[in-house]
């Protein structure tokens, strides 16, 4: 090989990259840089999204329990009202936590001007008669209208579409707003809510319509059997 071969060799050699192939190089590795951030991206939305469909079912789950424990705890006082449905809202009386500290009145409601929200409300603890019937006035006024403070004390359960409860009573699943039918139980139902009180049902059904967005949709319902005089199990 002579001198000038062996100079032409070396260059050829030493030459670096050109310009166009910096380019190509740097638009591949733009568009790698890009599906991986796709692919991040995806995996981030993915996972927010299964987090948030877990909150809400247990959002949901916490609630259908609170709604339990509500009935389980349920007084029956003499002059008080227990349970009361009107079609909008859901009223009960019940013990707190602690026996013989006082009592609770509880509400429970679908209101739109929470968007549709199932929604449960809680008064202060009750001691005297007369605090026990202003929270229950209280109540029915939350349910169409609340107020800056009754929105204080209510709590966002979960979006529903709606919401129905039936009474078993007589062996039959009844709607609570039909009770008056002349019968004799209806008859004593009536009586005892013209004095101040209600008996409790022997079970409550609860159907709730939840919307195709929510983690859990469709109709789900939720059977409560009063608890026996042996012991406070449902």
């Amino acid at each position: 090989m002579s001198p000038g071969q062996s100079l032409m060799v070396a260059g050829a050699r030493n030459r670096g990259f050109t310009l166009i192939e910096l380019l190509v190089a740097i638009t591949i590795m733009a568009l790698l840089a890009v599906l991986s951030w796709r692919g991040l991206d995806g995996m981030a939305r993915a996972q927010a999204q299964t987090s948030q469909r877990a909150d809400e079912v247990l959002t949901l789950q916490a609630g259908l329990a609170q709604w339990k424990v509500d009935l389980d705890a349920l007084t029956q006082t003499p002059n008080v009202n227990s349970l009361d449905w009107d079609g909008r809202v859901l009223r009960l009386t019940r013990r707190t936590a602690a026996a013989g500290d006082g009592l609770l009145v509880v509400a429970w409601t679908r209101r739109m001007d929470a968007g549709g929200q199932w929604l449960r409300w809680q008064s202060p603890v009750l001691r005297t008669a007369g605090g026990w019937k202003e929270a229950w006035s209280r109540a029915t006024y939350w349910a169409q209208n609340a107020s800056v403070e009754d929105r204080a004390r209510e709590v966002r359960v979960t979006p529903l579409e709606d919401w129905q409860i039936f009474y078993f009573r007589s062996n039959a699943w009844t709607n609570p707003l039909s009770s008056s039918n002349g019968s004799p139980e209806a008859a004593t139902v009536a009586a005892a809510a013209a004095v101040g009180s209600s008996p409790v049902p022997d079970g409550v059904r609860l159907v709730l319509t939840l919307p195709p967005s929510q983690a859990i949709s469709g109709k789900l319902t939720l059977d409560w059997v009063r608890p026996t005089l042996g012991g406070d199990k449902s």
